[in-house]
């Protein structure tokens, strides 16, 4: 029995665009959403960034996407987490992805996992994916998904949050990341705070580099991190 991802496959191949799909048109080709049904993401963190990554790639039409969160939602996640609200506080992060994506994108096939992922199960975790995602909190297991994704010969979109500053990344396998500047001590979101305007805008940076990946194109990000700060208005890019 045919899919509806599968479905809509059929239907853009015959030159009919799902209606879902058609405000993409006047920016993508065809060929390029198509590109997009049939691509895989891997997504680790279901929280503040990797709720907002989650919709973004869910409306834009990524066929196949896992994500992996441990964590249940608290009321300290409603300034800034797209998936936490009344009825989500106290309940799994994973599990609210998935009601989530159901409600705003069926088409597609995602499978979320209720779990914290040691470098092994990260390994594990991104067969089969086109491009691995870190939307993680703090700086303990960064280093540890960068070499997970390069052993899968995978590029990894990064992204961090601290106050109104932040950085985004494209990580190719074996190139250095953010990662290795800044190590796995305590994390300057800690001390800053994770507010919501800088959180939405690292994801939607993050967001726009993984479907240009998934479309074929050169990675604007790789080799080069974008740093932006919301409190002064800059964004500039700096090479790693």
């Amino acid at each position: 029995m045919q899919d509806r991802l599968e479905r809509d496959i059929q239907r853009l191949m015959a030159g009919n665009v799902p209606e879902r799909y058609r405000a993409n048109m006047s920016a993508l080709s065809i060929d390029e959403q198509l590109a997009l049904l049939r691509s895989e993401v891997a997504l680790v963190g279901l929280g503040g960034l990797g709720g907002h990554v989650l919709e973004l790639l869910v409306r834009a039409g990524v066929g196949s996407i896992v994500g992996c969160d441990g964590d249940v939602f608290e009321d300290s996640n409603l300034n800034r987490q797209l998936l936490a609200d009344a009825q989500t506080v106290g309940t799994a992060k994973a599990s609210a992805a998935t009601r989530r994506v159901e409600l705003v994108n069926p088409d597609i096939r995602f499978m979320a996992l209720s779990a914290f992922l040691d470098e092994d199960r990260m390994r594990e975790f991104f067969v089969g994916a086109d491009v691995a995602v870190d939307a993680l909190g703090g700086l303990a297991d960064r280093p540890a998904l960068l070499r997970a994704a390069s052993d899968n010969d995978i590029p990894a979109v990064t992204a961090a949050v601290a106050g109104f500053s932040g950085y985004v990344a494209t990580v190719l396998p074996g190139a250095p990341g953010p990662a290795d500047l800044f190590g796995t001590g305590p994390a300057d979101e800690d001390r800053l705070g994770v507010p919501g305007p800088a959180v939405a805008f690292a994801a939607s940076v993050q967001a726009a580099e993984i479907l240009r990946v998934l479309r074929g194109k050169e990675p604007r990000l790789a080799g080069r991190m974008l740093v932006f700060d919301l409190e002064r208005m800059n964004v500039e890019t700096v090479q790693l």
